[in-house]
């Protein structure tokens, strides 16, 4: 046989070789083929833990690509445990396709949902089903719709919302479920559709030397374990008067405690132009932190524009329990400057999720153990 014909076969058979998978058996190795060299089993086990080790490596690199989203043991995909919030949900979307795959997926919003959802939907104006309309199919939609355009409910005395970080609930009480003395008298106030606002009507003040206004809210109906903060929205019409440099005493009374404080409605936004101008004309005043905590807290008095052509301004803050129960009771009065006073329009009174600063909160829990 001339050893071109030799090399031809072994190269066949060696390309044969190389075409057939190599199997590995764990356990005790198999009896060698009769003519056959057997390699030691200690080779055997050597090999088959680089195989291993190849593969383990292989899967750890595929994990990594993919971001590793609901990964977990045996292969189970949970994306709901993953994230813990909203934004982690909406942030982890860039991640990658496998990250966007899950955070956009039902079992992951159905939790940001509030568990009460169908039975708050079901006294909407008109009246809605879940998901909210036949566009909105997705539990990512009907939530972003939350935060995005409240619903009104309770024939349309309240409006309903969701924020938009936590998922938290947010209500405002409009003018209707507001009881403000002399608001049914025609000569001191009147109910207006002539004003864009999210209800049918708003309460317009006509003219009145004594202003007051009660708002009640059942716990059950807010988040629980949440601080809360409560703001008057309203604006003024032109031909306003009796509210320059005069406070307004607000009362805010829950299970949690209770805050008074004065607030400012700045008709003629002089109060804000005073505390956004102060640092520049008093820089010197302001390098002392104790004169920044006082501006703060200045500003928290008086309104700010909500972008949306009315104002609102913070009437203060209370907390929720885990369960919720009772009520929180807010009222805000002036009476005292014996001023009349007209031009005053209020769209409601909004509760919102706030993050309440460590001084504030210790103050809540002094008032608790009160």
């Amino acid at each position: 046989m001339n050893s071109s014909h030799v090399g031809s076969n072994l190269f066949r058979r060696v390309s044969i070789s190389r075409q057939k998978p190599v199997s590995f058996r764990v356990g005790a190795p198999a009896a060698p083929a009769p003519g056959d060299p057997s390699p030691p089993a200690r080779a055997c086990d050597s090999s088959s833990n680089r195989n291993e080790n190849t593969g383990r490596s292989f899967e750890r690199d595929r994990s990594r690509r993919d971001g590793g989203a609901g990964h977990l043991a045996g292969g189970v995909h949970r994306p709901h445990t993953l994230f813990t919030t909203p934004r982690d949900a909406s942030r982890s979307s860039a991640v990658s396709r496998t990250f966007r795959s899950a955070s956009d997926s039902d079992a992951v919003w159905h939790k940001f949902l509030p568990p009460d959802l169908d039975r708050i939907v079901s006294t909407s104006l008109p009246p809605q089903l879940p998901p909210l309309g036949p566009s909105l199919t997705r539990k990512k939609d009907v939530f972003l719709g939350l935060c995005s355009t409240p619903l009104l409910i309770d024939d349309g005395h309240k409006s309903f919302a969701l924020e938009k970080c936590s998922g938290k609930k947010c209500y405002m009480i409009g003018t209707r479920d507001l009881s403000i003395v002399w608001g049914d008298t025609p000569c001191y106030w009147r109910r207006s559709s002539h004003h864009v606002s999210r209800f049918p009507e708003v309460a317009e003040l006509l003219k009145v030397c004594w202003l007051e206004v009660d708002a009640k809210m059942e716990m059950r109906l807010l988040s629980g374990n949440t601080y809360y903060a409560a703001y008057l929205v309203f604006k003024f019409v032109h031909g306003n008067y009796g509210f320059e440099n005069q406070a307004v005493e607000v009362s805010i009374v829950s299970g949690s405690g209770g805050e008074q404080r004065n607030i400012y409605l700045d008709p003629d936004g002089r109060f804000r132009q005073q505390c956004q101008s102060a640092p520049e004309r008093y820089p010197h005043i302001f390098r002392d932190a104790s004169a920044v905590r006082d501006i703060q807290a200045r500003e928290k008095q008086i309104p700010r524009d909500r972008g949306d052509g009315w104002k609102e301004v913070d009437l203060g803050e209370f907390f929720v329990n885990d369960p919720p129960a009772g009520e929180v009771q807010i009222n805000l009065m002036e009476s005292k400057g014996g001023k009349w006073k007209s031009g005053l329009v209020i769209q409601g009174i909004e509760l919102r999720p706030t993050q309440m600063t460590s001084r504030e909160r210790s103050r809540q829990h002094l008032g608790r153990r009160e």
